[in-house]
């Protein structure tokens, strides 16, 4: 949802210059500065900016001025010497330090606008100013795109990721009833000591809950399912990332129930890689549209 894009052209002896900086956010918001005079072109980029952008907080700004080599700075200096009077005076009081060049060309009234900047606009006027902002509004989506063509490559590879982390969850051989029954059989061992005599089959049955207990299957089809449509909205294109968004939220939640019924390290750490790589794949995808 970045971007940033600079439209400038010549419209009736006035150089024209659209600026458009786009950031992330959760909807579409836009603050737009115009000169005076202009505010009637608000409603017509508001609407134009709807009808392509979904997302974004963006920053909208014209800028006028007579066409290059016209324009020079019209400074008011009966302005600009009361100013300085009243610095001299707060200088030599010791109430203030010596003003700068350019804080007093920065106070009001001492630079003047051109008085042709300024008059009421007819409607000609304004539609070229909205054919200039709609070629500036288009840059701005290119930008936006090229954009997000990085970053679809980036979730393709988390998603790779997620998808070999899954193939390993369920090559683990913790997961294999044998292995949870020989484990269970050390721990009573352990715990009762070697020399007394254990019921095979009822360490049979409970090896048998435990796995039961701890299969992860269920959550692994669901990642595979989820990944398979993630892939599925980055190759249609488009605004996807509200929809990309919950689907992370899907991911999280299978990593978290993966960790919580394992019953191994080495499945543990599976599920503890997963939620690493969920988290960097959600975070990319809070900066797509």
């Amino acid at each position: 949802m970045t971007g940033f894009a600079r439209f400038e052209t010549d419209i009736q002896g006035r150089l024209v210059a659209w600026e458009l900086r786009s950031v992330n956010g959760k909807g579409l918001d836009a603050k737009i500065r115009l000169n005076s005079g202009y505010e009637a072109l608000e409603p017509d980029i508001r609407r134009m900016m709807s009808g392509h952008l979904v997302r974004g907080n963006l920053q909208i700004s014209l800028q006028l001025q007579k066409s290059i080599g016209e324009s020079t700075p019209a400074v008011n200096m009966a302005v600009l010497m009361d100013y300085a009077a009243v610095c001299d005076s707060l200088v030599a009081n010791g109430h203030a330090a010596l003003p700068t060049a350019d804080g007093l060309l920065a106070l009001r009234g001492v630079i003047d606008q051109p008085v042709d900047m300024v008059v009421q606009p007819d409607k000609p006027l304004l539609d070229e100013m909205l054919l200039a902002f709609a070629s500036g509004l288009d840059r701005l989506i290119s930008a936006r795109q090229a954009e997000g063509r990085e970053i679809a490559q980036v979730l393709m590879r988390r998603l790779d990721e997620m998808e070999s982390l899954v193939v390993a969850a369920e090559a683990d051989d913790a997961r294999r009833p044998a292995v949870i029954q020989a484990r269970l059989k050390a721990q009573v061992e352990a715990l009762l000591g070697t020399g007394i005599g254990l019921d095979e089959g009822r360490l049979a049955q409970e090896a048998a809950l435990l796995a039961t207990r701890a299969d992860v299957q269920e959550e692994l089809d669901r990642l595979r399912a989820h990944i398979a449509a993630a892939r599925t909205m980055l190759a249609e294109g488009g605004a996807v990332g509200r929809r990309l968004d919950f689907l992370s939220q899907e991911f999280n939640r299978e990593s978290n129930t993966l960790c919580a019924k394992s019953n191994a390290t080495s499945l543990t750490a599976i599920g503890l890689q997963l939620k690493v790589v969920v988290d960097q794949f959600r975070e990319q995808v809070q900066n797509i549209e």
